[in-house]
């Protein structure tokens, strides 16, 4: 696994860090300018963001007031951004405010080089931006360097209003408890299966060398996390059977197509490769075949995860909190080789995400149409 973060205090029974004894007190020259391409307090936020905010800043990434924050956003999420730096400033943490748009045309080519500088001083960051084609290499870029500098990231890709006032609002302490529990039983499991109403039929076969890693909104320097937080993942040894993606599908693909109740895609998966995708929905169908085909191993099962958010109630056609609603989500292409221990690599990363799940770990029962048997 990867190095642990070494407790020393415990708080509702998750385990924390008190960084204000480990981490070394920011330099005068690297204390935060705040807004650096804004004039200060230009940009208005609606207050009922701040509940989220408060959240994300103080629950979910702890920050404290030594600490040196690094703030990426863009034009269309910078008034979450804006919240969030309302958070920073009543903590009084230092901080940086980037807008991507000042810096450089999107899409991006690559991570702009004042952005990377600053992330090089950071002990936190946040990277609050709406995505666009053909930008992951970017953010790739970005977790390059929180992953050597074990930086405690906030990843908040796609958040919009709604995934503030519902998904960030959640108790990121229960969902830690839940997550704890599931993931103690999967890594001694051999193999998960998960079944649906929709037709999803579909055999983890599990490699113990292969890391699971839980990213349930607590964020520690160990991994990174999205928020909202709310999953375990590992990368599988070998996925087998069909899934009917009823959910949502990832990347850009998911602001194209949003919900894919009412037209699902169904893929079969054979030797951890993807061989066939279908959905009367011919666009869908065709992006989503030429995404996975990016690379030589973009049509490779990469992550095999089980959502643990139980204060989302349904999907809403975000992946970034729909990846967190309680089931079955698997990813094609990186596997995060860096936390799972997977040694190959892919250039793409595509989620997909089915509802209402019936699963197994082994031969026990932990879900039954989308509610954990597990108590929190």
């Amino acid at each position: 696994m990867t190095t642990p973060v070494d407790p020393v205090k415990t708080h509702s029974n998750i385990q924390l860090t008190d960084y204000r004894e480990s981490e070394p007190a920011v330099s005068d020259q690297d204390r935060g300018q705040g807004w650096v391409t804004r004039p200060p307090d230009a940009i208005a936020f609606d207050p009922e963001y701040s509940l989220g905010a408060r959240n994300a800043v103080e629950v979910c990434l702890r920050v404290q007031p030594r600490e040196k924050v690094c703030v990426i956003t863009d034009e269309a999420t910078i008034e979450i951004a804006a919240a969030i730096v309302s958070e920073l400033e009543k903590i009084g943490s230092p901080h940086r405010v980037w807008v991507l748009e000042d810096l450089a045309k999107r899409p991006l080519k690559d991570l702009p080089a004042e952005i990377i500088a600053d992330l090089e001083t950071s002990q936190v960051s946040i990277f609050a931006v709406w995505a666009q084609q053909n930008e992951l290499r970017t953010r790739m870029q970005m977790t390059d360097v929180v992953n050597r500098r074990k930086i405690r990231h906030a990843h908040m890709v796609n958040i919009n209003r709604q995934i503030m006032l519902e998904g960030m609002r959640a108790d990121f302490e229960k969902v830690d408890r839940l997550s704890a529990k599931v993931i103690a039983m999967v890594r001694k499991a051999r193999r998960i299966r998960a079944r649906t109403s929709a037709g999803t039929d579909l055999t983890a076969d599990l490699n113990p060398n292969y890391h699971w890693l839980k990213t349930s909104g607590i964020i520690s320097s160990a991994k990174w996390g999205n928020l909202p937080g709310g999953e375990i993942f590992t990368t599988p040894g070998e996925v087998n059977g069909a899934f009917v993606i009823d959910g949502v599908v990832g990347d850009y693909l998911c602001s194209k197509f949003g919900s894919l109740k009412d037209m699902p895609l169904t893929i079969h998966i054979k030797a951890n490769r993807l061989t066939e995708a279908h959905s009367e929905n011919r666009e869908l169908e065709n992006d989503f075949w030429k995404y996975t085909h990016t690379d030589e191993n973009s049509d490779r099962v990469g992550e095999f995860a089980i959502g643990t958010n139980i204060d989302l109630k349904d999907v809403i056609g975000q992946i970034l909190q729909d990846e967190k609603y309680p089931g079955i989500h698997i990813a094609f292409g990186n596997p995060y080789g860096a936390h799972t221990g997977a040694e190959w690599d892919s250039s793409t990363h595509i989620d997909v995400v089915g509802r209402k799940f019936n699963i197994w770990v082994d031969d026990q029962q932990i879900m039954q149409d989308g509610k954990f048997l597990v108590e929190a």
